[in-house]
């Protein structure tokens, strides 16, 4: 295919706007763009020179005819635009979390199989400089045998952020869906994909938020925090969602000869000692990436029995597109590899919505917080 792919865009906020920067990056021309109110949708698509803005997403398919569509919505309304996309032909991109729950995000598994189309999940941290330069070090031995990793984070976010989709379950909501997503897949990158056996547990810190209007970037939500929490006027919204988790799993590696265990242990509203971290350690050797999404510098200890930096490999630095921020710039790799491979391009694998689907289900049971033990009846 040497025709420009054309994209589609569902969602005029921070994620939306993202998706059509790193489509375009990857030569891609974004033919429209939908969103549910009229008047920021068009300013929106003016700001961004997109020919086509509308609020009725099948009216917006028939008139596009897009090759590709991108879903930049929170997860709870990603189900019926998704199904309509997959039924009119489209390839999907997709942001995290790809639905609300497992079973959803199996049936847009199955039905992109079925097509078939092509389908990208964007848990895209894995595609941070220093978690590529981990993967190659694993695999060329610098650890030896991998045996566990832990992945340590404390975001200590305002309590008082204005009552959103991320407070809601049923929209996407939760530290599982917007964090562990990244976290997991960073690990499956340089471990391997396998995943064996998870348990975990996790907790509601929050409680209730403000109910405040106006709020669209979801980037900027902290400047929509009221100045006055003790105004009898302000209304609060319920969170059902959790805050903190700590995840236990098993992982197949083909560098170990024995499962892989991982620590992800999460605190979204509490604060940190000392900096966050990815550790990953082996029979000879250990790797620290400090940062929660792996930003770096990276450590080794090796036979010399000391921490020592190692710097990011040159043609790693260069794979990496030159976008500021972290998460825009994954989009834009992520991004560059779905539009290669359906151009008919050679690429590595990617994640798809059997990743998203997985990741769903995954959740579901780590919610559950079953996994405990009465021992009280124990002398």
């Amino acid at each position: 295919m040497s025709k420009k792919v054309k994209v589609l865009i569902h969602g005029t906020g921070f994620a939306g706007q993202g998706h059509a920067e790193a489509f375009r990056l990857a030569n891609a021309e974004v033919v429209g763009i939908v969103g549910r109110t009229e008047s920021v949708v068009k300013q929106v698509a003016k700001e961004m020179n997109i020919p086509y803005a509308g609020t009725n997403w099948q009216q917006a398919l028939e008139a596009c005819q897009p090759d590709v569509v991108s879903i930049g919505t929170p997860g709870g309304a990603h189900v019926e635009p998704i199904k309509q996309a997959i039924a009119f032909g489209c390839h999907v991109f997709s942001d995290k979390p790809l639905t609300q729950c497992g079973e959803s995000a199996k049936e847009l598994y199955q039905l992109a199989l079925a097509k078939p189309v092509k389908t990208a999940f964007a848990s895209s941290f894995r595609y941070m400089p220093e978690v590529l330069h981990a993967k190659r070090l694993v695999a060329e031995g610098a650890i030896g045998e991998p045996l566990e990793v832990e992945c340590i984070s404390h975001f200590n976010l305002e309590r008082d952020i204005p009552f959103g989709w991320s407070h809601r379950k049923e929209d996407g909501g939760g530290r599982l869906n917007n964090n562990f997503t990244h976290k997991l897949s960073i690990v499956t990158s340089v471990i391997g994909e396998q995943i064996l056996a998870i348990n975990g547990e996790v907790r509601d810190d929050l409680g209730k938020a403000p109910i405040v209007e106006g709020v669209h970037n979801f980037k900027k939500r902290r400047d929509f925090i009221p100045d006055d929490l003790t105004d009898e006027s302000l209304k609060w919204g319920e969170s059902n969602v959790e805050w903190s988790y700590t995840v236990l799993a098993k992982l197949q590696s083909e560098f170990a000869a024995k499962p892989v265990s991982v620590l992800f242990k999460h605190g979204g509203l509490h604060p940190r000692f000392h900096e966050d971290y990815i550790a990953f350690y082996g029979s000879k050797g250990t790797l620290y990436i400090k940062g929660h999404y792996g930003s770096g510098p990276l450590y080794l200890w090796g036979e010399n029995k000391d921490w020592q930096e190692v710097p990011l490999p040159s043609d790693i630095a260069a794979s990496v597109p030159d976008v500021e921020g972290d998460t825009e710039r994954n989009w834009a790799y992520l991004v560059r590899e779905f539009v290669k491979d359906i151009q008919g391009e050679s690429v590595a694998p990617y994640q798809t919505f059997k990743e998203g689907a997985q990741y769903q289900q995954l959740i579901d049971i780590i919610r559950k917080n079953d996994k405990y033990q009465d021992v009280t009846h124990l002398s």
